[in-house]
């Protein structure tokens, strides 16, 4: 049986069992017991003699439910609440094609919920949508196991009393989702990868603008990620990157999703957003960037979010479309606590040919970073200034 066939059946399994009666973390502790049996005992091939289904396609739904509910009954019947939880058994369906119902948007809310935190919400929606195990987001994460296993189940027992009768917050979907793709690849878990593929799947069943325009944005971004690193590692920015190495299929793509949102006149953060990274797309090269209309765009990211991560990243683009004094000043009525405040002030001095100022900043930021590629980073540009200042 394919693995990633009964990925993308979990969903489904888990809000069938919920709409039964059974609570959220009971469920997905069922259907996990059930995918463990599918995978021990599933040929790669089913014949008509085997434990699993004859026709993987269009039963292995059914299959997978009726498994799971069994598990879940068994485990209720030991369960101190044996008595009230029996009524649910009182006829269990019996096994075949499972109807083609889709609740698969419904868990998308459900693992989003305003009760979590945004870390326990990624976590929740890689185990249930995605249908990634504890030790693969554990991975990704780079944290231990056991650390990630109690933070998806305190993330359980928080939704387990919540009803699938409300309606879910999409924009809170997104903003989860958008989470995921950040982190990225680390360990044996594709997290960029399977943040698209989470939200392919939420724009087949959301007819949304802005599903859309996430969508879009995350194939434009994704789309630079085999020219964004060397040979050895180290990061290689956006202006001296091998714009050969972009996969113009993901590109184009991209492009087209966000041009068919755009033309729906609802614009929010996500097409505003996938606007900027088209531009850059759109480019042959860095020095015929259009930056006055990324500029443009991020004035629109303003209005829509006030956030100052976006008046950083507006700086910049007004510093490229308008000259380096102009995006200091811009610069200027900023926190210099955000993050990339500090490196963006270097980049902008070096334009303005203050190479002592910037060398000194681009050290400071390196002192700041995060990760450990963009110090690296940070630091070889300290030290490509100083050599220069020494000449």
């Amino acid at each position: 049986m394919d693995e990633a066939l009964l990925r993308s059946l979990i969903p489904g399994v888990i809000t069938v069992l919920v709409r039964r009666g059974a609570d959220f973390a009971a469920a997905e502790d069922a259907v996990q017991e059930a995918l463990i049996e599918a995978l021990r005992h599933w040929p790669a091939e089913p014949s008509p003699g085997s434990a699993g289904p004859a026709e993987p396609l269009r039963d292995a739904k059914g299959w997978l439910i009726t498994v799971a509910w069994r598990r879940f009954l068994d485990a209720t019947r030991a369960d101190t609440a044996r008595r009230r939880r029996e009524d649910l058994a009182e006829e269990e369906p019996a096994p075949g094609p499972a109807p083609a119902v889709d609740d698969t948007l419904q868990l998308y809310f459900l693992c989003a919920h305003p009760s979590l935190t945004p870390a326990s919400a990624v976590a929740l929606t890689l185990r249930a949508v995605g249908g990634l195990t504890t030790r693969q987001i554990a991975r990704a994460y780079l944290v231990p196991e056991a650390t990630m296993a109690q933070r998806i189940s305190r993330a359980k027992r928080t939704v387990s009393g919540v009803r699938f009768d409300r309606p879910g917050d999409v924009a809170t979907v997104l903003r989860v989702l958008y989470l995921v793709f950040n982190e990225g690849y680390s360990g044996d878990i594709d997290l960029a990868a399977e943040a698209i593929r989470l939200t392919r799947q939420l724009a087949a069943r959301v007819d949304h603008p802005e599903v859309a325009g996430l969508l879009a944005l995350m194939l434009l971004h994704h789309a630079r990620r085999a020219a964004r690193t060397a040979a050895d590692g180290s990061l290689v920015p956006l202006a001296e990157q091998d714009r050969g190495r972009w996969d113009t299929a993901l590109i184009a793509e991209g492009v087209r999703i966000l041009q068919a949102a755009l033309a729906r006149d609802r614009l929010g953060e996500f097409q505003a957003q996938a606007a900027v990274a088209a531009l850059h797309a759109d480019a042959p090269t860095a020095r015929e960037t259009d930056w006055a209309q990324i500029v443009e765009w991020y004035d629109e990211l303003t209005r829509l979010t006030d956030s100052p991560v976006v008046r950083l990243n507006r700086a910049v683009a007004v510093g490229e479309a308008e000259g380096p004094d102009a995006g200091l000043a811009a610069l200027s009525g900023l926190d210099a606590a955000l993050p990339r405040y500090t490196a963006v002030a270097a980049y902008l001095h070096e334009r303005r040919g203050d190479l002592t100022t910037a060398a000194r900043l681009y050290s400071e930021a390196a002192h700041l970073a995060p990760h450990l590629a963009e110090r690296d980073h940070l630091t070889r540009q300290a030290a490509r200034l100083n050599a220069r200042r020494q000449r």
